[in-house]
């Protein structure tokens, strides 16, 4: 009985914590290799863009480009050209990116505002992929709510653009903020509990929500240093 009593008692801690095999550890190690050079690329990018004060291609041709892209990743998703595809979207990501920073450095406190914005991004996604890697907690319950959540939010955003409504744009970037965190925890996770097994995908997901934590960051603060 005593016997019987330790083994489930040994198959439910063991049900309780988050162990990486094989499989999860190269997605994992591929993602934040692929992550980091998509970064990097995306930073190039970006600095070009703005040193070369390029105009901002605009809403409807930002969307098309993002969704366009966003498609034929997803369709390529299992060969080198997602690879690529990828690196295509990351890079045109950054040079949307170039003409907002460059803004944002010529406002007084600007390049203040800009590396508040950069180290605040880092601190959370460090932060939040070391809790995502150790919690023993699976937390795939947050994908419905994020997906919802996400979607309304983006639909709000396109609202405050084509209306002008400030408030609303503001409103917009704090709730991106906590919705890109979740993002990052439930991908994050995600990958270390296998079930995601492509690290294009994993790679895009994070990128994605990097790149819209730090855009929604420099929005709040760039309001506050206005005040």
């Amino acid at each position: 009985m005593n016997e019987r009593y330790q083994s489930l008692r040994g198959n439910t801690m063991r049900s309780t914590t988050t162990v990486m095999d094989g499989a999860a550890h190269r997605v994992l190690r591929n993602t934040y290799m692929l992550l980091s050079a998509t970064l990097a690329f995306s930073a190039l990018t970006a600095g070009v863009s703005a040193a070369l004060r390029l105009p901002h291609p605009g809403i409807l041709i930002t969307l098309v480009g993002y969704f366009g892209l966003l498609f034929a990743i997803t369709k390529y998703r299992n060969s080198g050209v997602g690879v690529g595809l990828l690196f295509a979207l990351t890079g045109f990501m950054g040079y949307t990116l170039g003409p907002v920073i460059s803004h944002y450095l010529h406002l007084p406190n600007g390049t203040q505002v800009v590396m508040m914005a950069l180290g605040g991004t880092a601190a959370i996604f460090l932060g939040l992929s070391a809790y995502a890697l150790t919690t023993k907690r699976d937390l795939s319950f947050m994908g419905g709510f994020l997906f919802v959540g996400v979607l309304v939010a983006f639909l709000a955003g396109l609202a405050a653009v084509f209306f002008s409504i400030p408030a609303l744009s503001l409103t917009v970037s704090a709730v991106f903020v906590l919705l890109m965190s979740g993002m990052i925890l439930y991908e994050t996770n995600n990958i270390v509990r296998g079930g995601e097994t492509n690290y294009v995908m994993a790679t895009l997901s994070l990128f994605v929500s990097i790149f819209n934590l730090f855009t929604s960051l420099l929005h709040l603060l760039g309001f506050a240093s206005k005040e």
